[in-house]
């Protein structure tokens, strides 16, 4: 997704965790499947990272599948519900006016850490594509980044824990990588960031759903599914 130009990392477990938690949340396909192996052997090497146990019960289920199945599972969860959005500032700002000023930083960003952006029709504050950038060009910006969003973060994980999708472990396993505990509720991460009142998804006025705010991705076959990398 991103031209590097690469600076030195902040903690080389962190980055690992990034990096597969990002590919693990992106839209599934035959690349990924056969990346599995690597990405084990890069969770052992670092297997005191935090978030490294969830993160390898997601690789578990992720190569216990097969593709056209993960594929269905993917859009379902993601695509098709505003409930689990990879979008970071869907959940805080929403369908407004306001949230195209934030996705210009999130692009200001990429670009003052020397990255070329190539969004492949995604917006630029892509949870996948935002864990690419912390793992592969600017760990600093790219966590300053996530937990300026760690609200966006939590909210994720909690819905996707109650869902019991095994994607929640790369969530899980992304805000381990950030300064001090997880909320254990909604009310504790809007107490967490000073918010109160609705859960930020009800106070921008979300409702009805706005499909073109989350790209929908149709289910391919396995034999095109690498059109969607």
């Amino acid at each position: 997704m991103i031209g590097l130009r690469r600076r030195p990392p902040r903690t080389r477990d962190d980055r690992v965790v990034h990096l597969v938690a990002g590919r693990c949340l992106d839209y599934p396909t035959a690349e990924l499947l056969t990346a599995l192996p690597a990405m084990r052997e890069a969770l052992t090497e670092h297997r005191g990272s935090p978030g490294a146990p969830e993160l390898a019960g997601l690789l578990d289920h992720l190569g216990g599948a097969d593709l056209a199945s993960l594929q269905r599972t993917y859009v379902d969860t993601f695509d098709l519900s505003r409930k689990h959005a990879l979008y970071l500032s869907y959940w805080t700002d929403g369908d407004t006016r306001r949230r195209g000023e934030v996705l210009g930083r999130f692009k200001t960003a990429y670009r003052s850490s020397g990255a070329v952006v190539d969004t492949h029709g995604e917006l630029p504050d892509y949870l996948p594509m935002v864990l690419e950038f912390a793992a592969r060009v600017d760990a600093d910006a790219g966590r300053a980044i996530l937990q300026d969003y760690r609200a966006s973060l939590e909210l994720l994980r909690i819905a996707l824990q109650e869902k019991q999708s095994a994607y929640a472990g790369a969530v899980v396993a992304v805000c381990a990588t950030l300064p001090g505990e997880s909320p254990p509720d909604r009310a504790a991460v809007m107490e967490m960031v000073g918010m109160t009142g609705p859960h930020p998804t009800e106070a921008v006025g979300l409702e009805p759903y706005d499909p073109r705010l989350l790209p929908l991705r149709p289910v391919a076959s396995a034999a095109t599914s690498g059109a969607h990398s």
